[in-house]
């Protein structure tokens, strides 16, 4: 049965499958989108007891210590700001993601590779600008060759992303499951429908 490549390249740690809480910095803004900034349960939790979050919405379930019971936070935000990065780091996700998750020479969603647009023999590169998804099936047929030798081309040429970029193609890949009580804190500076 074929998966989703993008859903099976990110896998969601088993800490996360019940009650994960969505973790907000100070501007009421997610710290990522992709991957959605989501602490276990027992984080949020702990952080609410140091006093280092709010918690904004909780869950029907509860959790219980011999002295106290509390709901479990489904939204907590920080109460320290913490400035988003600049500099973008140069990995596999992040390239995937700046590529969209699909071959830049065919645009497959398949199993996805990277490949050198200058091949590292012909002294290319391995950097955002020389680098580029690419299916199996395109990177085998392209080997150590150049685009002119191979026929090919790019989709887009390869470059540098910005964190804001980033953080908003992220926003185009929601996960597989949206609490209820995230929505508005996803989505409240999404371009309202006219």
């Amino acid at each position: 049965m074929a998966t989703d490549f993008r859903t099976s390249f990110v896998r969601e740690p088993n800490s996360l499958r019940h009650h994960p809480a969505l973790v907000l910095n100070a501007d009421y803004r997610p710290l990522s989108y992709y991957p959605l900034s989501l602490w276990p349960w027992q984080e949020a939790v702990k952080a609410a007891f140091l006093d280092r979050v709010t918690i904004v919405a909780e869950y029907e379930a509860v959790v219980r210590s011999p002295t106290t019971q509390i709901r479990i936070p489904s939204v907590v935000v920080l109460k320290d700001y913490v400035k988003p990065q600049k500099r973008v780091a140069f990995t596999r996700f992040n390239l995937f993601l700046r590529d969209e998750f699909r071959c830049q020479y065919c645009g497959s969603t398949g199993d996805l590779t990277f490949d050198h647009v200058v091949p590292r023999a012909r002294g290319g590169r391995t950097s955002w600008e020389n680098v580029v998804a690419a299916c199996s099936r395109c990177n085998l047929a392209k080997g150590s060759r150049s685009l002119k030798d191979t026929g090919m081309a790019l989709r887009k040429a390869p470059r540098v992303p910005g964190a804001e970029e980033l953080k908003n193609m992220g926003r185009r890949f929601p996960p597989n499951h949206l609490h209820d009580t995230w929505i508005d804190f996803l989505y409240w500076d999404a371009e309202l429908e006219a």
